[in-house]
């Protein structure tokens, strides 16, 4: 049996940079992945937007961490010259009853410590996008766009620098407490036995499924899953913004969305569609509902230049019929089982609060030792 200090599940961005602070830390370090490859769930599966931290409720995990992690974030694209650009956001209002929405995100901003964001006039929105159709916006100028792939191989080989290690095609079949320490058996291609003394669950849509492997974790700590699937549609021809562009938020969803990606390209997406399990499959019958989306703002768009994109799922915590959940970081004071750290429902703005996320979970694995 090996003895590995810390042992991750997930090498998604929030298990790499969990992995990459403990690594630095000196911590003798094991990521457990189940695909062939890092970060081909949620965590590639997105907008790829640096967000501001401005929807989340104040006091919120969600808010404190964006906001951290945004900063964070932001300085380590520039030290590792991770492809980035800070491309700032507009959030428009298309009616005149959306005014008095919009101009509140200010104060919601303010609330969370995000004091940037400026009302611009409808003739301002027309300097900015001339295609864009408004009667006003929110002007974001901190939002911005990240290369998500090339970040987390930056977080992978920090942490292989380190001394850390991940091995792939690998599942979590038991996870049991004994004394002080975990014993945690695998499957797959590097099935095996390790004993640990961390065990750090950040296995995304995955992550009430492991929590179940786990003996005598009470299942009252575990929340019931959700799968929120996300569609995006590609823009063919020219791309004619250049600011990130989004309606006003909808329950449970920002909308659908204009993003740019590191190449010029425009994107448009996310919609919402609550569905039962993980599937990637691309419903193109949900093209009129983006093109009738997409025209409120960009009324000139045809619906021919709507190309599908790619899927993606966020792991909610929070049903169609419910308010949207917080981050759940769950640490020795929910399940009284020393070094065990469950994370739930690290959806938006998981990529943007991913170093904040590493710096709380280490906090949490310091004040246990």
């Amino acid at each position: 049996m090996d003895q590995i200090e810390c042992v991750i599940i997930g090498a998604g961005v929030v298990g790499l940079s969990i992995a990459r602070a403990l690594a630095l830390e000196g911590r003798d370090v094991l990521i457990i992945e189940k695909e062939d490859a890092f970060g081909l769930h949620t965590s590639s599966r997105n907008s790829e937007v640096i967000h501001a931290g401005i929807y989340y409720p104040k006091d919120s995990l969600k808010a404190q961490l964006c906001v951290e992690g945004k900063q964070l974030l932001y300085e380590y694209c520039n030290l590792r010259s991770i492809p980035h650009k800070r491309t700032g956001k507009l959030i428009v209002a298309t009616e005149d009853f959306e005014i008095e929405t919009v101009k509140q995100y200010i104060d919601k901003a303010s609330d969370n410590g995000v004091d940037d964001l400026i009302w611009l006039s409808q003739s301002e929105v027309a300097e900015l996008e001339p295609e864009v159709s408004s009667v006003g916006a929110v002007f974001s100028p901190s939002t911005g766009i990240i290369d998500s792939h090339s970040y987390m191989m930056s977080l992978l080989g920090d942490t292989e620098n380190a001394g850390g290690l991940v091995v792939y095609q690998t599942s979590i079949a038991s996870i049991k407490p004994q004394g002080n320490k975990f014993i945690v058996k695998t499957t797959g291609l590097n099935a095996h036995e390790i004993k640990a003394s961390v065990v750090i669950n950040a296995a995304g849509l995955y992550a009430c499924d492991v929590a179940r492997t786990i003996a005598e974790l009470d299942e009252t700590s575990i929340p019931q899953p959700y799968y929120a699937k996300a569609h995006y549609y590609s823009l063919s021809g020219r791309n004619p913004f250049t600011h990130l562009v989004y309606p006003v938020a909808r329950k449970a969803s920002l909308g659908v969305h204009v993003t740019v990606d590191m190449g010029g390209a425009a994107r448009f997406g996310p919609d919402l569609d609550w569905i039962e399990g993980i599937d990637y499959s691309f419903d193109e019958s949900r093209k009129q509902l983006f093109y009738d989306a997409i025209r409120r703002y960009w009324p000139s768009v045809r619906r021919d230049q709507l190309q599908p994109g790619y899927t993606g799922i966020r792991p909610k915590i929070s049903g169609p019929n419910e308010p949207a959940a917080d981050f759940l970081i769950k640490s020795y004071e929910d399940h009284q089982m020393k070094g065990l750290i469950n994370l739930f429902g690290i959806e938006s703005p998981g990529l943007t609060a991913s170093l904040a996320i590493a710096e709380l979970v280490g906090r949490q694995i310091e004040s246990e030792s």
